[in-house]
């Protein structure tokens, strides 16, 4: 285990660990009560574009290594493939390209916080496949998941969003995030929850 890890090991039993899991459960089923016209709204839509399911599930790695199936809107065709998503990317729908640039996507994994799979803050969870392709070559890499992985996270917040096309890019989305871990309180998570809206807002990345 590396230092980053043993450090919020370390405090894996303080008060504010049995907080963070309290808001963010809290947090996700009063926003899907809040939001379930929004959901419905964008469930209608997606069938009414194109054939499949509404929702995509992917298998993506969780704390301590621990595997779970995520939740998102589908964005793009059935049968897409691992293949990040690019600028111009045939694959998306026009539903999709909607919801990636607003992030609405995203709003199923509210249900993956209230089932303890997700925290609202934390390391954005990669796909399986893209995180053997990247553990050997990264240094402290898979220490990212020394914590629950996040809705969004610092990285997010500091333009390190969207794909990585290159090795440097996911280099330094994995030190934000061992930053976060590193730094981690209550108080760094409700101010990337505040800040979250405005990156999004002005995030070029997104797509």
């Amino acid at each position: 285990m590396t230092n980053t890890a043993q450090t919020f090991a370390a405090a894996s039993t303080n008060l504010q660990v049995i907080a963070k899991d309290a808001m963010d459960r809290t947090i996700a089923l009063v926003a899907i009560l809040l939001l379930l016209p929004v959901l419905v709204i964008v469930a209608i839509a997606i069938r009414l574009e194109s054939r499949g399911p509404v929702l995509f599930l992917q298998d993506r790695t969780g704390l301590n290594g621990k595997v779970f199936r995520i939740f998102k809107f589908r964005s793009m065709t059935v049968g897409a493939g691992l293949a990040q998503a690019r600028r111009g990317d045939a694959r998306i729908t026009r539903v999709g390209a909607f919801l990636r640039k607003t992030s609405i996507d995203e709003l199923p994994q509210l249900l993956n916080v209230l089932l303890g799979h997700m925290s609202l803050v934390g390391p954005r969870p990669h796909a399986v496949a893209h995180d053997e392709f990247y553990a050997p070559q990264i240094t402290n890499y898979m220490a990212r998941y020394a914590v629950k992985p996040g809705m969004t996270g610092w990285a997010q917040v500091n333009n390190a969003r969207g794909e990585t096309e290159t090795l440097n890019k996911m280099a330094r989305r994995a030190s934000l995030d061992l930053d976060y871990i590193r730094d981690w309180s209550l108080a760094l998570d409700l101010k990337i929850l505040i800040v979250t809206p405005l990156a999004l807002l002005t995030d070029k990345a997104a797509y």
